[in-house]
């Protein structure tokens, strides 16, 4: 039996477990029923219930974007399939409105690509990103496949694959007037779309955005570079890289499943999601509803996690991560050479936090060595003072100190 499948063992066999705690939480806590007038009532829903957080299968997240404040009016959103390939769906976010002015100034807004990471969470972790976009942009934004629900005859998906998936997506959209924004790992192969496309002449974005992405990963090195330099690419391969068993539809595809993912997640920062743990114990405890409801939020988009094509995680690990192909001027992608220095029309923004453990300092502004033909009046760089990596992309931080600079650094070239 592989471990996919006593994985799968598992689950199933928690199952039940989960069921029946979240039952007895809601007899435990629910006003109306006569358990919750018992001594300890309290401590029985608040341990119950988080057995059946630990204990469930987590689903990937609805974007559940409906409504948002632009041009000083509350208007509604619906996401729509732009485009669907087999490991991923183009979605856009449009905005609607009855009244004529807000109309105009809805059509002049930037449109915007956000290039979503796949790198184990689900697209839908940069939902704050792309609602706070809405505010002044058109918006559409790369939504992932599990790789375990795509069939094996849909054939393999290599980096070059994902490089080629952008390349289809800007041209899709219109790279006249497209700005792109890539957060993490999709720097690097957005960098290389972009690249390839001016290097054939063909139109490219008006501005890139990039965020905490690992460029130049030979630059302050994290622990996460460093698991990746310390291990040869057959280890990744022979330890990491498992089957999709029954029943799923990508049964037989090899992937870099998502419950190894998270446990790596879970390992990078164990006594913080354990104190987080029992701090929403305790919150459930005394009744704060309102932080114990921000600890499900969070949880719910950071337990849910998505399995990753073999072939694009082991290409990312050995081109980005072993062999630095991209600063060293050396990857191919399809025969032809990634030369960043082609790009010369499009404008270039890098960003990244002070704080960030997961890609370091300098990893991201590496871009700039790299697109020398890109005048230097079009040049913009940002270090946001204690911003871990998540924070220069979701929170208050995003919202408050970055959004209003990419907004403005966008507007600047949007014509």
């Amino acid at each position: 039996m592989t471990l996919y499948q006593l994985h799968e063992l598992g689950r199933a066999w928690m199952a039940p477990l989960a069921y029946m705690a979240e039952a007895n939480a809601r007899m435990f806590s629910t006003p109306t029923s006569w358990l919750s007038n018992v001594p300890g009532a309290e401590r029985i829903a608040a341990g119950n219930e988080l057995v059946h957080r630990i204990g469930k299968d987590y689903e990937k997240p609805a974007w559940d974007i409906r409504e948002v404040e632009a041009h000083g009016r509350s208007v509604p959103v619906v996401e729509l399939e732009a485009l669907k390939k087999p490991f991923c769906r183009l979605l856009r976010f449009k905005r609607y409105t009855d009244d004529a002015a807000t109309i105009a100034e809805l059509k002049d807004d930037p449109t915007v690509l956000v290039v979503a990471p796949l790198s184990g969470h689900h697209a839908t972790l940069l939902r704050d990103t792309v609602h706070t976009l809405l505010r002044n942009h058109k918006v559409y934004v790369t939504d992932w496949v599990d790789a375990r629900m795509v069939p094996e005859s849909e054939g393999a998906f290599s980096l070059d694959d994902y490089v080629a998936y952008v390349e289809e997506f800007i041209r899709h959209i219109g790279a006249e007037k497209l700005h792109v924004i890539s957060v993490c790992q999709p720097t690097v192969p957005v960098l290389a779309a972009v690249s390839l496309m001016a290097a054939r002449g063909e139109p490219t974005p008006r501005s890139l955005v990039m965020m905490g992405g690992p460029i130049d990963a030979r630059r302050s090195p994290t622990e996460v570079n460093s698991l990746a330099t310390r291990n040869p690419l057959s280890w990744f391969e022979n330890n990491v890289i498992h089957t999709v068993p029954m029943p799923y539809p990508g049964e037989g595809r090899r992937v870099y499943p998502g419950f190894l993912q998270h446990a790596g997640f879970l390992a990078m920062n164990p006594s913080r999601h354990f104190m987080s743990h029992w701090d929403f114990y305790a919150d459930l405890v005394k009744g704060d509803l309102q932080d114990a409801e921000s600890h499900r939020k969070f949880y719910d988009e950071y337990n849910a996690v998505l399995d990753m094509p073999a072939e694009y995680y082991l290409d990312t690990i050995r081109t980005v991560f072993q062999e630095f192909l991209l600063p060293r001027g050396e990857w191919t992608v399809n025969g032809e050479l990634v030369k960043p220095a082609a790009i010369r029309k499009t404008a270039l923004m890098s960003i990244e936090g002070e704080l960030d453990d997961i890609s370091g300092q300098g990893q991201t502004a590496a871009a700039h060595d790299l697109c020398t033909g890109i005048a230097k009046a079009h040049h913009k760089h940002l270090t946001v003072e204690g911003a871990g990596h998540y924070g220069i992309f979701s929170g208050r931080r995003w919202r408050e100190k970055v959004y209003p600079q990419v907004r403005d650094f966008i507007a600047k070239y949007a014509g």
